[in-house]
């Protein structure tokens, strides 16, 4: 009978010997001793046994015994099948994790997925392969993994699905915070990939103490109407819950169809959310300012033809010279900016000048006569200094958190420097640097280019200024004003409620009062707010509700729709950095 210790059981009352594994799971033992009535005949107690032992019943019941024992310590089939399916859905969301944790970080880099050859034998899988296959080597992990054959989910179907569902991730996050926010701006942009016109929409808003800029959507354009791009918004806004939720500003660029009071984008959109104001996004003011000046002045005209034929000649030229390479290479990194391409020539302006020499060719002729006339090389100086003070206004106009307060100063400050070169002094100076370039090239008086030049392109810039960063209602303008503590006319009672009116906040005026004398102390402290954002911040939503509500409101407006060039940016260093698109 095997281990009979673990089969026998003894009956100190019966003082007789049973069956364990018979007496509990035998079935039908009706007339065997050692189920029944127990082996009290201790002389016979082995041939009993081995009898016993022998029989059919027996190793039924034993079988069942040890059956019940394993079921006991590894759980009965149902439990052994969930146990098995544990451990496998247990690896799968590992395996998925690693996937996920490789499309997140070539989605927040802008990098692309797939190469030219996906084969197993391709040199250039693509970089989403490669990661994967780079992980294989070092974590323990993945070269254990037995996943079916069907569902690698390394596919490029399957990569599209993961960056859907990461988008949607990312989208669910950035609606959830408007929705607490309360409200939102909307920004966005058009541009051509090439292939067909795509349209960007970006959202604004404040969370969490920031200001938040965030890419909402990018669809392709099928029509260039405003009633269109209109629809196409409002389905953006809808799709994701939207729709409901307070859009107090609206950012375009100046395109007629984006910008028109009465057929245009921003009219359409107001009748669908009326507090919604129009903001002109000032970077793109800013650029029309100097496109303008240097379209107003015949002499900056030339100027510019001039520049765009210097570097044309210079990127596309095979003349092998050490110092034409040094003059090549950053004439090619300026092409796309005025400032940049003047310094470029300034900064080289020698070693073109020779270049241009010895090659002798027609239209190196050409551009070095144009480059020895003195008026130019005025007009070289001239602009560098403007151009140089309007360069940080250009990169102020591209932050994501300033606010319209802020970047009416900076145009202030621009305009008020400007102005400051509308001098003798400056004109005697710019004219000295041009001589110390040019000591061979015959002179122009300097009293002409001071009131033909200079004076001209200064007044033009600062008028344009003037003109174009002044499209916001003037007291909406002046409430937003209010809430920056830059401003002279800060927390100014009638603009702050002028402001209020217009989005219907409720304001009470005790909370401004309280305010003034809270920040005061602040300041008396040593700790005086600086910036729009830090008042908001400093005043609670118990304390301050309506105030803190208007200052939310001036926070959100935005002042450039260059997120929206952001997005078109990403999208085509995606596309392009790699020989096939993700999608």
């Amino acid at each position: 009978m095997g281990k009979k210790g673990d089969i026998l059981l003894y009956s100190v009352n019966l003082s007789a010997a049973f069956c364990f594994p018979c007496r509990v799971f035998g079935k039908n033992i009706k007339h065997d001793a050692l189920v029944s009535s127990g082996c009290r005949n201790w002389k016979k107690a082995l041939s009993v046994f081995s009898k016993h032992d022998m029989a059919q019943s027996h190793k039924d019941s034993v079988l069942a015994w040890k059956g019940y024992q394993a079921t006991s310590q590894q759980g009965d089939v149902v439990q052994m099948m969930t146990s098995a399916n544990a451990h496998e859905i247990g690896e799968r969301r590992e395996y998925l994790k690693q996937i996920f944790a490789v499309t997140s970080m070539l989605g927040a880099h802008g990098l692309p997925f797939r190469g030219n050859d996906e084969r197993v034998e391709s040199a250039n899988r693509g970089i989403f392969l490669a990661c994967m296959g780079l992980l294989v080597k070092f974590d323990p992990f993945l070269p254990n993994h037995n996943r079916p054959s069907n569902a690698t989910y390394t596919s490029p179907v399957s990569q599209n699905e993961m960056i859907e569902c990461c988008a949607q991730e990312v989208t669910s996050v950035i609606v959830s915070e408007i929705k607490h926010s309360k409200m939102y701006s909307i920004m966005a942009d058009e541009a051509r990939d090439g292939r067909s016109e795509q349209l960007a929409v970006c959202v604004r808003y404040v969370s969490e103490g920031e200001v938040k800029e965030r890419f909402l959507a990018l669809s392709e354009l099928i029509s260039f109407d405003a009633k269109s791009i209109v629809d196409k918004l409002q389905h953006h806004l809808q799709i994701n819950g939207l729709a409901n939720v307070k859009c107090i500003a609206q950012t375009y660029d100046g395109a007629a169809v984006m910008s028109g009071t009465t057929g245009g984008v921003q009219a359409h959109f107001r009748r669908l959310h009326p507090e919604s104001i129009y903001v002109h996004c000032y970077a793109h003011k800013l650029n029309l300012v100097l496109c303008h000046t240097c379209r107003a002045v015949s002499e900056a005209v030339e100027l510019f033809d001039l520049l765009e034929f210097i570097y044309s000649f210079f990127t596309t030229s095979l003349v092998n010279h050490h110092k034409f390479k040094d003059a090549q290479s950053k004439l090619g990194l300026a092409a796309a900016c005025r400032l940049q391409s003047i310094n470029a020539v300034l900064q080289t302006f020698s070693a073109i000048f020779e270049c241009l020499s010895d090659t002798g060719s027609t239209m190196a002729i050409g551009i070095k006569g144009k480059l020895l006339v003195f008026s130019t090389i005025y007009a070289l100086l001239m602009f560098q200094t403007l151009l140089s003070i309007t360069e940080g206004l250009r990169k102020l106009l591209q932050k994501e958190d300033i606010d319209l307060a802020e970047a009416l100063i900076g145009k202030d400050a621009v305009c008020d420097t400007i102005r400051g070169k509308r001098t003798d002094a400056f004109a005697t100076e710019l004219y000295e640097r041009t001589k110390a370039l040019c000591s061979r090239t015959e002179l122009i008086s300097s009293e002409v280019l001071k009131t033909e030049l200079l004076f001209p392109c200064v007044d033009r810039m600062v008028g344009e200024l003037e003109v174009r960063f002044c499209s916001v209602d003037a007291g909406l303008l002046k409430g937003i004003q209010a809430c920056s503590p830059k401003s002279e006319n800060f927390l100014d009672q009638s603009n702050l409620n002028e402001l209020a009116r217009h989005y219907s906040i409720n304001l009470k005026i005790e909370e401004v009062l309280v305010a003034r004398n809270f920040l005061a102390v602040k300041a008396d402290a040593g700790h005086p707010p600086q910036e729009m954002l830090t008042v908001h911040n400093l005043l609670t939503s118990d304390m301050f509700p309506s105030l803190k509500e208007v200052l939310q409101v001036a926070l959100t407006v935005p002042v450039s729709s260059c997120s929206c060039k952001r997005s078109f940016s990403a999208h085509l260093a995606a596309s392009n950095n790699g020989a096939e698109k993700a999608s």
